[in-house]
């Protein structure tokens, strides 16, 4: 799940880091109201959307005064950003966030995440803040450093400083950038985050360290256990088809493909999807129904995927481990027969009671192509919609 930089900033300072001063509002006459509290030079006006690049695309503005800053507000409040991470349709600006401007003297890169390689937390740092790291990396890889640490219940003051070493830091700056790494080390795993990323890290004129942008990401399998984050959830900003699985337990991720993907297990999903990129054609869709599908959960499954009116078919693939194929089988039958599927719908089963299950299937009187393995299955369903 992914929040705001105001929340995550918010975060951050709970936890010891140093923010600017800052405030939000939903519409332009709260901001304004909020902004009168806010003791600065300048006004730096922030869209807050999910998504990476907003200064690019316009959404991040430094105003000298109260009636600039409503100009740019009324300007940026409704807009649609378009950024290299919102895709060519943009993401709608519903609430927006002022900081007090800094006086920057250095940028630096800083981020956590969980290294699932490794099972560490890795640090990457670089002295090129402010950057796209993509970039740093393909075009000054020896500008990033990657720390992994072992999990514990805090880090280490020496594996802090290895961590900031590219910073080239002395006296209380270096001081504060280890507080820093240990606040974001602590916050990472008290609130079960998958990534915490700032961009930029600054080091003011008066030496100060202080997080000049902030996005964070959590697990949302671990959400029941933090309520309070939960609440921080921005339904406006994710698409609809998502929110809806998310209601009944269903992992769905639209994409840009033709062909629909129903498959339980997340790693059989990424192989089916993989497989049918292989044939010529793209998926559409990861959905992962977990290992007990019932009727309602397949028939819920089916009504998100065709939601999409890209899709011009749908490959489902069950390997029966814990869910039965049979058990599935009928819930995929009473499902297509319920919402009547009017698409191309490819079906492999394998495992426990498969065999069962391709009778329930055969039997069923639908128009469905039953297939061997998944090899066959992708072959199939990239015919069949052509």
């Amino acid at each position: 799940m992914n929040i705001h930089e105001h929340q995550a900033k918010q975060i951050l300072k709970q936890f010891g880091a140093t923010i600017p001063e800052g405030v939000f509002g939903f519409t332009v006459e709260e901001l304004l109201e909020k902004c009168k509290s806010l003791k600065t030079e300048k006004y730096v006006l922030k869209a807050q959307i999910h998504a990476g690049g907003r200064g690019k695309a316009g959404g991040v503005k430094i105003l000298d005064n109260l009636d600039e800053l409503e100009k740019s507000a009324k300007e940026l409040l409704g807009k649609k950003l378009v950024t290299h991470q919102t895709g060519p349709e943009g993401r709608e600006v519903k609430r927006l966030y002022v900081e007090a401007s800094s006086n920057i003297e250095n940028e630096f890169y800083l981020s956590c995440l969980v290294d699932r390689a490794t099972s560490k937390i890795a640090f990457i740092t670089s002295d090129q803040g402010g950057m796209d790291i993509e970039e740093v990396a393909i075009k000054s890889p020896d500008k990033i450093l990657t720390n992994k640490v072992e999990l514990n219940d805090e880090i280490s003051s020496e594996e802090c400083e290895k961590i900031i070493k590219i910073f080239n830091l002395d006296g209380n700056s270096k001081i504060e950038a280890i507080s820093l790494i240990k606040s974001i080390y602590k916050m990472f795993l008290k609130t079960d985050a998958n990534m915490v990323e700032i961009n930029p890290l600054i080091l003011t004129k008066e030496k100060k360290i202080v997080c000049l942008d902030a996005k964070v990401n959590f697990d949302s399998n671990a959400l029941f256990r933090h309520p309070e984050i939960q609440e921080l959830r921005d339904l406006n900003e994710e698409d609809p088809a998502e929110i809806e699985a998310s209601k009944h337990d269903l992992a769905y991720i639209k994409l840009d493909g033709n062909i629909g993907c129903m498959v339980n297990g997340a790693g059989l999903a990424m192989a089916t999807m993989d497989i049918i990129k292989l044939y010529g054609e793209e998926p559409a869709n990861f959905l992962d129904v977990g290992g007990g599908a019932s009727k309602e959960k397949v028939s819920a499954a089916f009504k998100i995927i065709l939601s999409d009116k890209n899709v011009k078919g749908i490959l489902i693939n069950i390997f029966g481990g814990i869910m039965r194929c049979d058990v599935l089988a009928q819930g995929v039958v009473d499902a297509a027969k319920e919402i009547n599927i009017e698409v191309p719908l490819v079906v492999r089963l394998a495992g426990t009671n498969f065999k069962e299950g391709k009778e329930i299937l055969d039997n069923s009187g639908l128009k469905l192509i039953s297939a061997e393995n998944l090899d066959d299955a992708a072959k199939k369903i990239v015919e069949a919609i052509k």
